[in-house]
């Protein structure tokens, strides 16, 4: 490889590299893969937020993405808290299971 060649090899990489530092953001076509053992860092001050619109879909060990779950209704008390109660329980379980975050 000539000096010329070693010139215009640098010159593309510096390029490229300057295409993918210079944005505000990383965009993926391929999978992430994470080694074992390794940790995911968030910023103290403002939070991370998984999902910027509530029409965004993520699913958890395996289960299909879905986009946010329903509200579950406030049991509204009087002689039918029970029941009341254990239909929004039943409504959390679904949703988490919705998402896959239990089984």
């Amino acid at each position: 490889m000539t000096n010329e060649d070693i010139q215009q090899v640098r010159q593309i990489l510096r390029e490229e590299l300057s295409n993918i530092l210079g944005t505000d953001k990383y965009i993926f076509q391929k999978n992430i893969q994470i080694f074992d053992a390794r940790n995911i860092q968030l910023g103290r001050t403002n939070g991370t937020k998984i999902g910027t619109g509530t029409d965004q879909k993520i699913g958890f060990f395996g289960k299909t993405p879905v986009d946010q779950p329903a509200t579950v209704n406030d049991p509204a008390g009087g002689l039918t808290v029970d029941a009341e109660a254990r239909t929004a329980i039943n409504s959390l379980i679904d949703r988490a299971q919705e998402l896959g975050l239990i089984a």
